[in-house]
């Protein structure tokens, strides 16, 4: 297994598992960086892109400030997860898409694990694997994900399945 870290967190309960936020690095992604448009979507600040807040599956709940990504995450082979972004109509807009390997790895949060992202801006993101839409050049059989539990990267067979973000480029 590539990340024995990950198999330990599915085995054991939730709370051993929760982020862990590392003082002695950088926030690379505070709150700040981000604009948040209370329909489910975020904009970064940094890179103009905007964001569907909660993993394909969740449902966006806005209760009065204390917004949530409920239900469960669902996984996609990486055909099935293209798909879903040519289909995919979200809070008014109808270009989602996957994105591809450098935006997604732009919400790694260096500073946490488990999960190493933003997790008030992007809340109950599994500590899993999300597919880009970005192929592998030299295996046609594979596409670039990122890990969420510690944001590695690397590469995954595009019968296997992973999780779904979508984001949409901002004229």
């Amino acid at each position: 297994m590539k990340y024995p870290q990950f198999a330990a967190c599915l085995l054991l309960a939730l709370p051993v598992c929760a982020q862990t936020v590392k003082t002695n690095f950088e926030n690379t992604t505070p709150d700040s960086r981000y604009t948040v448009h209370n329909d489910g979507t975020v904009t970064d600040n940094d890179t103009g892109l905007m964001w569907i807040q909660c993993s394909e599956g969740q449902i966006w709940e806005s209760n009065g400030g204390a917004e949530d990504c409920t239900s469960t995450t669902i996984t996609y082979t990486w055909d099935a997860a293209m798909t879903l972004a040519n289909d995919k109509s979200f809070a008014g807009y109808s270009d989602w898409r996957l994105p591809n390997i450098k935006e997604l790895a732009s919400l790694v949060a260096g500073d946490r694990s488990g999960p190493a992202i933003n997790s008030k801006i992007f809340p109950a993101t599994p500590s899993s694997y999300f597919w880009s839409g970005s192929p592998k050049a030299y295996n046609s059989g594979s596409s670039w994900i990122v890990e969420f539990n510690y944001g590695f990267g690397g590469d995954y067979d595009r019968g296997n399945e992973c999780h779904v973000r979508l984001v949409r480029s901002v004229p």
